[in-house]
């Protein structure tokens, strides 16, 4: 007796009397076989989530199981393509039905008729095991795409081809096991979305991710293999500052997912990653770009696959030996998604009707980033980057907590910053990072040995600052002490001139480590010069009229990259300015 459909409750189906299905099987849904996948099962009903709208779904209708679960598939290709949450290509659905993805779309991931220059490396009677890079492709002018052979894989070669341009079906080698299974090995390969991909094992986190934000880089850096939060409310900048990170960090391969976002914002995402260019080698940004699109409008329960998706195709490129970054954009509409599906399944809601599973969902995700020794003796990473959007920048409601506790790095965005035209608007209060100490050798051997030391100095100068501007606040500036002035405009440099970036300015919307450096060493050296002219009770307002601590504060725009080395003459413009204060 076929299987056909009982009820239907937005995206969520239900079967009756049947024990044909297993948990989390894959399977096609209606007359137009939308995608869906178990999620519930007992001895009287079957309960399914549906990836696809199901406007028009009656009962009666067939459901038919495919004993597989929900898979990504991979391969060369997956770059430069845009996706929606069940890695459906944009480009092609959008040829054929138009604005709108048409009901059981079905299409390849990736183009199964495209001829790929393909390199063998591994020949007749050679012993091959999972995860080994057994042929390469040049996928786009920056990303060599490295094929591995199947996890569960291991044996001896028995047919190898030659080098030559092949599809991603083809069969390039067979590998017979000790068994005497013949597996057949081509450039493509599933894997299911919510299984994290093996490695060999997990390296410690001691390289940090540089991202050329002065804010981040210096005051609450992340670790390539690391997790870090960017809770804002609306308008406070989130999206701009994952574009930044995506245009300038040092990861190798970008994955960005637009998850539950408004489709005039993803339009706009999509638009700008495909004009700009990468800064290391003046080639499309794309060429080193997957981007997975699931609007607003979407299906709701594929917004809920779509982390998982992008999660799965990070893991895939970093077991080829690259680090990876993936921008996640944003994981409270993700949070809405599973909220909304609990409902639809009468499940006992939790704080602010999430349901009682949101934090391991959530750990589930994050705990996927990592710096890992590959199955193919390779070193890769998975950064995430999640932005977080509270609800009226209230961030003490359930997504945002239940983030902190499983990343170690939180980027709060503060409107006020956003308004002001503070980019970014990060809040240096409200922030923090856990992996310093992990970096700290890194800084000590790549930078210099008191860069943690200035770091420090610039931590205490805004908390200080923070300190004096509540008396300010109630009594005005007139009558603090001359050495409390003095930490005041020192922090004010440190706010204007160092932690405040001009995205639009060519040398200041990215700043290498070695300009960030030198330019906290001429903040201290200002510093430290004042303080025997305040001792001689000199007061602030004569030193203000130098002139010299505008001259610091415009440093950033008056060094350029390429010439870092001007920075050493304003130790000498220091000394000079303050010698004429009388």
């Amino acid at each position: 007796m076929a299987n056909v459909i009982y009820s239907i409750n937005g995206p969520v189906i239900k079967v009756r009397n049947t024990k044909d299905f297993s948990m989390m099987e894959m399977v096609y849904v209606g007359e137009n076989h939308l995608m869906g996948e178990v999620i519930a099962v007992n001895d009287k009903e079957t309960t399914i989530q549906v990836y696809e709208s199901t406007t028009g779904l009656k009962p009666n209708e067939p459901v038919v199981g495919t004993g597989d679960l929900l898979c990504a598939t991979l391969g060369p290709g997956i770059l430069k393509n845009i996706y929606d949450g069940i890695e459906r290509p944009l480009k092609k659905i959008a040829e054929v039905d138009g604005a709108y993805i048409g009901a059981g779309s079905t299409f390849s991931a990736i183009d199964e008729e495209k001829l790929w220059d393909v390199k063998i490396l591994v020949k007749v009677d050679d012993e091959v095991h999972e995860g080994m890079i057994f042929a390469t492709c040049k996928e786009t002018e920056l990303i060599e795409h490295r094929s591995m052979i199947p996890l569960g894989v291991n044996g001896k070669i028995i047919e190898a081809k030659q080098d030559g341009q092949y599809n991603v079906n083809e069969v390039l080698v067979v590998v017979e096991d000790e068994k005497g299974i013949k597996h057949d090995v081509s450039l493509k390969q599933k894997w299911p979305i919510r299984n994290p991909r093996p490695i060999n094992k997990r390296e410690p986190l001691n390289t940090p991710l540089i991202t050329g934000q002065r804010v981040l880089d210096t005051l609450f850096p992340i670790a390539k293999g690391g997790a870090a939060a960017v809770p804002g409310g609306f308008g406070a900048g989130k999206t701009m500052l994952q574009h930044a990170v995506a245009k300038w960090c040092d990861a190798d391969i970008i994955v960005y997912v637009g998850c539950g976002e408004r489709g005039n914002e993803m339009t706009q995402v999509l638009e700008e990653f495909s004009e700009l260019v990468d800064p290391k080698s003046n080639k499309p940004l794309l060429d080193r770009t997957v981007l997975i699109a699931n609007t607003s409008n979407m299906p709701v329960a594929a917004r809920e696959a779509s982390i998982y998706t992008g999660i799965t195709l990070a893991e895939y490129y970093r077991d080829m030996g690259y680090h990876v970054a993936i921008m996640a954009d944003s994981t409270s509409r993700w949070a809405e998604a599973l909220r909304e599906l609990s409902g639809r399944l009468e499940e006992m809601p939790a704080e602010e009707g999430y349901p009682a599973y949101l934090p391991s969902r959530i750990a589930q995700f994050y705990e996927r980033a990592g710096y890992v020794h590959t199955l193919s003796d390779k070193e890769g990473s998975v950064s995430i980057i999640g932005a977080v959007s509270p609800q009226g920048g209230d961030f003490s409601e359930p997504v945002t907590q239940n983030t902190k506790r499983f990343v170690r790095c939180f980027w709060a965005l503060d409107k006020s910053l956003a308004y002001a035209r503070h980019y970014a608007a990060i809040n240096w209060n409200q922030s923090y990072s856990e992996y310093i100490d992990d970096l700290s050798r890194w800084y000590d051997k790549n930078v210099a040995f008191d860069f943690n030391d200035l770091r420090s100095l610039i931590v205490y100068i805004l908390h200080e600052e923070t300190q004096l501007m509540e008396i300010v606040k109630l009594i005005g500036s007139d009558v603090l002490p001359d050495d409390q002035k003095l930490l005041l405009e020192v922090a004010r440099v440190i706010r204007v001139g160092y932690l405040q970036q001009n995205a639009f300015h060519p040398d200041d919307m990215y700043v290498p480590f070695e300009k960030q450096y030198k330019m906290l060493k001429v903040i201290q050296y200002l510093y430290e010069a004042c303080k025997p002219l305040i001792a001689k009770h000199i007061p602030v307002s004569s030193i203000l009229k130098t002139g010299i601590f505008e001259e610091v504060i415009k440093m950033k725009y008056d060094v350029p990259n390429n010439d870092i080395a001007l920075l050493d003459t304003y130790f000498n413009k220091i000394d000079e300015a303050l010698a004429k204060v009388e």
